[in-house]
Order: C-alpha cells, then structure tokens, then sequence
C-alpha cells in the first residue's frame, strides 16, 4: 500500500512538470519564428567572401576558426542585403549583356577581357608593374634541336621589340637554354606536328591582338641579309598586309614572284611562265606569297587564321588563298626584296614522317602535302558556291 500511495502522490507533479516543458517548447518555437523573420534573407550562394577570408582559405593555420569564417561571410552579406533594401526595394535584375562574347552575357562588361596575349608576368609583386616592355611584333618558328645554331642566327635578327616564340615539333625544348634568349622565349612543344597545327590552336586572333606583325616562318631560312625593324619599316611604307621576304634567286625557288629583284624595295607583281597565270593580279602572278616566311599583318591574321583547315596541317594550298583575306589583294600583298633571305631546303620536317610500303619518310610527307592541298581547294570552291546558291546567285565557274 505503501508503494501505491507513492505513486499516486507523485503522479500529479510530473504531469504538471510535463506541462510546463510542453508549454516552454510551443512559446521557444513562436519566439524562434517571430525572431527570425525579422531578419532579411541571406542565400549562402549569393555570399560575397572579402579579400582577409580568402587570406584566411590559403593559410589554414592562421587559427581562425570556421565559425568565425561564416560569421564574418553573414555579416557581410546581411549588410549589402540592408544597404540594397535601402536603396531599391525591388529585386536587383540579373546581369545580361547580349553585346559580350559568346558565353559572357551574365557579367558584367567591365569585367569581361576577350583578347589576352603572350607577355610573361612574374609570380610575385605589382601585378602593374610585370612587364618592363611591351613587345609589337611576334616571330615565331617551328623548330627541331639540330636546326639549333641557324635559329640561333635567325633569332639575333630580331630586335627588343619582337616576342620570340618555339613550336618544337621533337619534344626537345629545355636543351635551348644553352641560348639566353631562349630562357625569355616561348616553348611550345607537341611531337611531329606541322608550323600550322601549331598557328591554328596556339596562334588564335585574340592571343595575338597585341601584335602588329605576327611572323610566320620556317626553321631552314638564312637571314644574314635581313633586318627585322627595317623590313617593318617597308611593309608599312607600301602598305602590304601580307608579305614575305625576297628569295635569293639562286636556291630555293619555285615561284618568280617569291625571287628578290635586287633594283627595288618591294614588288606586288611578276611574270611567271607562260600559262600560269589567267589573270595578271592573281597567283601566282600577283597577290601571292610562299607560306615558308610569311607575315602577316593583325587583321590580315585574323581572316587567315579562320581559313586554316584543323586536319589540312601542311597548308599546301593556302597561299593561293590568302589574297581572300586583303582589298584589292594585288595591291596589300607583296615580297620585300631589300630585306631578303635565303631557303636552305633543309627536308628536317619530312624526316618526322613515317616509312611505309617502301617508301621514305619524306615521301610519305609529300604524298600527304599534295592530297591536302586538292583537298583545301575543293572545301573553298564547294563553301563559296553554297554562299553565292544561298544568296540566289550563280556561282563563277572556279575560286581562281
């Protein structure tokens, strides 16, 4: 009886103790709502983390704490969320500028940098203050390491004011270093691979924006009759968007257009062999250069680039074609012949060929060069005569 009595006498506390929490609970949870609407809304994806928290993520053992972190990160966001409610009570739009590259139509215009280019920066200091210069012109060659010593010469032509660029195409690049020069160039090196597989992927017009003149040459040429500065000089004078230097006449030579004349500065025209030419201001008689040493002026650049076929990696075929990109052709196209040089014909390319069938390496390689260049020309005729059927014209009989 005793127990019982017990029990009964302590029933009626623990279920008004029971009551009390039950109560406790309902008024926490409305005091918990009532107070946290009255705080504006904060989405963690829209947390703007200032410069002393990204501090904070790369020295993890600065001792701040994650709590600390976040508190800062809501404090900040709550406060730009205040000063915005204060400002406009409507929602902020998103960001959208149809006007900015493709891809970028969500930010905001001063940010957005479509073009970059090739100077070197330093890891450390003033990002304002990397670059002692700025160089205006870009050369660059497609090299193998035994061709070392006439790069070497080729380079020492080129003044300050030129970016040197490598495409290695024999995977060996840190043994330039013995040059100086070469410890301040670009290296890009990919194995077996042609000077315009390089020029379309690494060369593209908004890397090389910063460039008045982007050359384009061969590994195999011998400058000591050239000068950089003063073939600029010349192409600017005669206003040539396109050009080359003269050939010396003696080795080297497939085209008289290419072949130095020694009594003049610059020519845009030449008689070839007879048949050649169809039409005296067309190739090869006229808006014609070789594609071993060409130069090629920004935006000249920038129509060429976008005719570079991503499979037809010799370009055979191409300079027949560059005259699609200058107005009137015969005119921004031409050969320097004050500053020339000479073609060595040094076959280092055809050796990175592969034997087949009994064939040579170089003959492989040649095979190839033909077949693309029939092939670039068939792509050119059947996209200029779709454009003129689109536009309900008849198309001419040929590209030429």
């Amino acid at each position: 009886m005793s127990k019982l009595g017990i029990l009964g006498r302590s029933g009626v506390p623990r279920s008004n103790e029971g009551m009390r929490l039950i109560f406790s609970a309902v008024i926490g949870v409305m005091l918990g709502y009532l107070f946290g609407i009255s705080f504006p809304t904060v989405y963690i994806t829209k947390l703007h983390f200032p410069s002393s928290i990204i501090s904070y993520i790369e020295d993890r053992n600065s001792g701040i704490t994650t709590q600390t972190l976040l508190n800062h990160a809501w404090t900040f966001a709550n406060s730009k969320k205040r000063n915005s409610s204060e400002s406009n009570s409507d929602e902020i739009p998103k960001i959208y500028v149809p006007t900015n590259p493709k891809g970028a139509e969500s930010l905001a215009p001063g940010i957005v940098v479509p073009e970059t280019d090739l100077y070197l920066r330093r890891l450390w200091g003033e990002p304002s203050e990397d670059l002692t210069s700025q160089p205006r012109y870009l050369v660059t060659f497609t090299v193998g390491y035994p061709q070392k010593a006439n790069i070497d010469a080729a380079v020492k032509k080129f003044s300050e004011n030129f970016t040197i660029m490598l495409f290695h195409y024999d995977d060996r690049t840190t043994e330039w270093d013995e040059f100086e020069w070469s410890k301040k160039a670009i290296h890009v090196s990919v194995r077996k691979q042609t000077k315009w597989w390089f020029a379309k992927r690494f060369l593209h017009p908004d890397i090389v924006a910063r460039y008045d003149y982007i050359f384009i040459w061969d590994e195999d040429l011998d400058v000591q009759h050239f000068n950089a500065e003063a073939y600029i000089e010349l192409v600017r004078k005669h206003g040539l968007e396109i050009s080359q230097p003269g050939l010396e006449p003696d080795k080297g030579l497939t085209w008289q257009m290419t072949k130095r004349l020694g009594d003049q500065e610059v020519h845009k025209v030449t008689e070839e062999r007879p048949g050649w030419c169809t039409d005296p201001y067309l190739p090869p008689c006229a808006a014609f250069v070789e594609i071993m040493a060409t130069v090629f002026s920004r935006d000249a650049w920038r129509c060429v680039w976008h005719m570079i076929q991503n499979d037809l990696v010799h370009g055979w075929g191409l300079d027949f074609s560059l005259r699609k990109c200058v107005e009137p052709a015969h005119e921004k196209i031409g050969v320097v012949d004050s500053q020339w040089i000479v073609h060595q014909v040094v076959p280092s390319l055809g050796n990175q060929g592969m034997a087949e069938n009994g064939r040579a390496p170089w003959e492989g390689v040649r095979a190839r060069c033909r077949k693309e260049w029939g092939m670039f020309q068939t792509r050119l005729a059947d996209a200029e005569n779709a454009y003129y059927l689109q536009k309900g014209i008849i198309p001419p009989n040929s590209t030429a």
